[in-house]
């Protein structure tokens, strides 16, 4: 929003909620939309440009800092960077032994990608919510999400990347007559030749709703703790313009809210990468 622009509550949270979105319009010219209205109308096809910067740009971060301690590492006396890399693996080496059995030299590093590329996503909440929307808009960019996080698109794509491994190391590991009688044999079984189409049928909608809730509700977790958290840190900002008492006051409701949020994003991530890891795991197993 222009600078000294007088804009009302509604306004400034739709603006706050709104991505920078490039699309066809419907009179059939490509553009960037200026309102969550031209946005809307742009249909599903769509991009938000703002989530697939920042996005790229924390993983563009997080494999340069990595590649830089492995590229660095010594088995000497090791630096802070080193120290911090070699917690991270750690960490992520013990949860993948807690929860996956198979043998899969993937899910160690896919599980370490996941957790500090989505932790770094969410971090971006803690970056107060006015400053680099003013920013860009100093700059004739009319929104600026930050979060890729709170934007479903992101979400659902991690989400959906998860499920094609699924998918591929379930037809990998037990074949594709293996993968179809894992969702067609399981939870009911019988012997009677004149029950098994029925059950046959029954079997396959539970289990293909089980099948495919994982990465719905892979991908709505996050986003919906994330954007809970970036809606609060908005109503929080509003407080700053309703006089000195209520700035002081959202001030420090901005900075508990903050400390409390440290922990939320930090415990999204670690859902995500957690449920990733059994998720593969339940793949990689063999029903009997």
């Amino acid at each position: 929003m222009a600078s000294g622009e007088t804009v009302t509550s509604s306004e400034y949270i739709q603006h706050h909620l709104t991505n920078l979105t490039f699309g066809r319009f419907p009179d059939g010219h490509w553009g960037i939309a200026h309102s969550m209205e031209e946005a809307k109308e742009m249909g599903f096809w769509a991009l938000h440009l703002d989530s697939l910067f920042w996005s790229t740009a924390l993983a563009v971060i997080f494999g340069y800092f990595f590649y830089k301690a492995a590229r660095n590492a010594s088995a000497g006396v090791p630096g802070k960077l080193q120290n911090f890399v070699e917690t991270m693996v750690e960490f992520v080496e013990d949860s993948v032994k807690g929860s996956f059995s198979g043998r899969n030299p993937l899910i160690a590093p896919l599980a370490l990608t996941v957790f500090c590329w989505v932790f770094l996503m969410n971090l971006m909440d803690l970056v107060p919510v006015d400053v680099l929307p003013r920013l860009a808009g100093a700059i004739g960019i009319h929104h600026m999400k930050v979060v890729p996080s709170t934007d479903p698109n992101v979400t659902f794509a991690l989400a959906l990347g998860v499920f094609a491994l699924i998918i591929f190391y379930s037809i990998k590991i037990k074949g594709v007559g293996g993968f179809v009688r894992e969702l067609t044999g399981m939870p009911f079984q019988t012997e009677n030749v004149a029950l098994k189409p029925v059950f046959f049928v029954i079997n396959l909608f539970l289990e293909g709703v089980n099948l495919l809730a994982k990465p719905i509700s892979l991908s709505l977790r996050l986003f919906g703790n994330m954007y809970a958290g970036e809606m609060i840190f908005i109503l929080i900002a509003l407080m700053y313009g309703a006089g000195v008492g209520m700035g002081i006051f959202g001030g420090v409701l901005q900075f508990v809210w903050a400390v409390f949020h440290i922990l939320v994003i930090t415990l999204q991530a670690f859902i995500f990468m957690t449920l990733t890891i059994v998720y593969l795991d339940m793949a990689h197993s063999e029903h009997h």
